[in-house]
């Protein structure tokens, strides 16, 4: 998405070789025609999939996954950072690092809201390590409904997340594929997926 490109190039800020900072287009504010536009990339990319569901990790992925959504016409639901200690029964649980955080933190997601005859389509904002991601897709397993595809707006292709998906025979699509963020530059990575 070169549109996509462009504005990283302009506001992008890059904290070292292995960080980003985007808060200016997905992490702290956003922009809703440019976040739109990805919603609507995401839905051709994924459109032929049959998706009953678009899920997420609270929070920086609901924008984009809400756009998607939107664009299919099905509901969005998101894999909440747990905030208690209390064990809820009715929901499926992952425990998983946040490389950008660096903690380790439980997401939840109830099983009123995904169920085994689902097709679902899982959308986020950047891929580095992949850990959230992997319980996403954990949780989606056990509840016995299918992952159709994983859309992410930003993969960083000198970390393993995206190619550890890949491997699981999963369809990823990015947006936009980072090669490096050497000397404080971004590279982007044209070779098609």
């Amino acid at each position: 998405m070169e549109v996509l490109k462009q504005r990283i190039l302009q506001e992008g800020v890059v904290m070292s070789d292995q960080v980003l900072k985007l808060d200016g287009l997905l992490n702290h504010q956003i922009d809703p025609a440019l976040t739109m536009e990805m919603g609507r990339e995401f839905a051709a990319r994924f459109r032929e999939s049959g998706v009953t569901r678009v899920i997420t990790v609270e929070s920086s992925g609901i924008p984009v996954a809400f756009a998607a959504a939107h664009e299919l016409g099905v509901p969005l639901v998101f894999a909440r950072r747990k905030k208690t200690l209390l064990a809820d029964p009715d929901a499926y649980c992952e425990r998983v690092p946040s490389f950008t955080k660096g903690i380790v933190t439980d997401i939840m997601v109830s099983r009123e809201y995904i169920h085994e005859n689902d097709r679902i389509l899982f959308i986020d904002d950047i891929i580095a390590n992949g850990d959230a991601a992997r319980g996403v897709i954990k949780i989606i397993e056990r509840s016995g409904a299918e992952l159709v595809g994983f859309g992410v707006v930003v993969e960083k292709c000198f970390q393993a997340g995206a190619r550890t998906i890949r491997e699981q025979g999963i369809p990823v699509e990015a947006l936009v594929r980072i090669r490096s963020l050497n000397d404080g530059t971004v590279q982007f990575d044209d070779n098609e997926m």
